[in-house]
C-alpha cells in the first residue's frame, strides 16, 4: 500500500519557483494514484485567488495547474483559516473548493500523512 502523501504549500505565488514545484508534486502524485493532499498555508493562500495577473510581475499563471488538481485526482484540499485571516481573505472567493481548518484541525492533519513536504 503506498504511502499517503501532504504537500503543504507556503510560498505565493509570484514568490519563486516554490508554489509551480508543489504543484507539480501534487500533479505527478495524484497521476499515479497515490493517496494524497494539499494544504495552503501562510502566503500559499494568495495561490487561491481567482484574477491573478503574474505577468506583471514576470512569473508564470499557475491557475490552470491548481484547476487541473481533482482531475488528478486531488481532491482533498485545504487551507488555514488563520493564514486567511491574517492576511484578510477569509471572505475572498477561492478558485478551487477547499476545506478550512483550524489550527487544532491542522495538527490533526498533518498526523493523519506518513509524508508531509512543505515548499
Amino acid at each position: 500500500m503506498p504511502q499517503s502523501l501532504l504537500i503543504i504549500s507556503r510560498q505565493a505565488p509570484w514568490a519563486g519557483p516554490s508554489a509551480r514545484e508543489a504543484l507539480d508534486i501534487a500533479l505527478a502524485g495524484g497521476a499515479f494514484d497515490l493517496p494524497l493532499a494539499m494544504l495552503f498555508l501562510d502566503d500559499g493562500v494568495f495561490q487561491l485567488l481567482p484574477e491573478q495577473q503574474p505577468t506583471a510581475v514576470q512569473q508564470k499563471d499557475l491557475t490552470a495547474n491548481l484547476q487541473a488538481l481533482p482531475m488528478f485526482g486531488v481532491e482533498a484540499l485545504y487551507v488555514a483559516e488563520r493564514s486567511l485571516q491574517e492576511r484578510g481573505l477569509q471572505t475572498h472567493p477561492m478558485n478551487l473548493p477547499v476545506q478550512m481548518l483550524d489550527d487544532s484541525a491542522l495538527t490533526a492533519l498533518i498526523d493523519r500523512y506518513d509524508q508531509v513536504i512543505t515548499l
